[in-house]
């Protein structure tokens, strides 16, 4: 019942956080595949291979395959849906993180942070996964896969993974208080960008004022600059790599100022009502 808290070092309060995020981590992955992780893993892969299928087949019927990009044309619809993937599912797991009515909260050394950090490295964890099962099964069955800056194109999706956790963070800071509202603008935020994050389209051959429908959005720069890095053929000259970065530093400052907010008010109440 009583504990005497012994003082401890920096390193070891370091050790103690990395210890607790890591077991949350594998928490977050073992229940995102029903308490299994490589039917998480399978289950991430076969989505991401059905996505993958399905525009590659809609560009076969629709004929507009010549507006790809020169170079693999499966590795171009690759590059778009590995980001988009990355993005969408980092926000429906950080937005969909345990709040500070959780009953996880209870436990005296968890907290929301961690519950976030848990939720956005699972779904990091899963989706690089997903990315290097897939691509190197491409490379050994079908055609071996060349890509010209493959540092860049990383980070490219590291800036993707990071802005969905900044969105995500946004919409659990307001979930307490508009929870019907937050569920559907998350809803509606994922299939909008099914069009809007522009992975069916290359951004130097769209004219200017369809342009103007998808520059606002993060996620359709993102896309397009991991392709410049992907091929050595195409230079993004249509998109900003600092744009979405920009954004993303906003939404998280924002997103950090309303947990800490929200966190201070937080009541049992909204635990019926989330």
């Amino acid at each position: 019942m009583f504990e005497v808290r012994k003082p401890q070092t920096g390193f070891q309060r370091t050790v103690a956080f990395l210890e607790l995020l890591y077991h949350s981590v594998v928490r977050s992955v073992r229940k995102s595949g029903g308490n299994n992780a490589i039917l998480s893993l399978l289950s991430n892969m076969m989505q991401t291979v059905v996505f993958v299928v399905a525009f590659f087949v809609m560009f076969q019927v629709m004929g507009i395959r010549g507006a790809a990009i020169r170079g693999d044309f499966l590795l171009y619809v690759m590059s778009g849906i590995f980001v988009f993937m990355t993005h969408t599912k980092t926000v429906g797991q950080v937005s969909g993180a345990e709040g500070p009515t959780s009953a996880m909260m209870k436990h005296a050394p968890m907290n929301t942070m961690i519950a976030i950090a848990a939720a956005a490295f699972s779904a990091l964890y899963i989706q690089l996964l997903t990315l290097i099962v897939v691509l190197y099964l491409y490379h050994v069955i079908m055609t071996p896969v060349t890509i010209d800056q493959p540092v860049m194109a990383l980070i490219c999706v590291m800036i993707g993974w990071l802005s969905g956790v900044a969105i995500g963070m946004v919409l659990l800071a307001a979930k307490p208080w508009f929870p019907g509202f937050v569920g559907l603008a998350s809803t509606i935020y994922q299939r909008v960008n099914m069009i809007a994050s522009g992975k069916m389209f290359v951004a130097n051959s769209m004219p200017n004022f369809m342009l103007m429908m998808f520059s606002w959005n993060p996620l359709f720069h993102i896309i397009d600059q991991t392709r410049g890095y992907t091929f050595i053929n195409y230079n993004p000259h249509k998109t900003s790599f600092w744009y979405p970065i920009i954004v993303t530093v906003a939404l998280i400052v924002i997103g950090l100022m309303g947990e800490f907010y929200t966190r201070k008010r937080a009541s049992e109440s909204w635990s019926a009502r989330a």
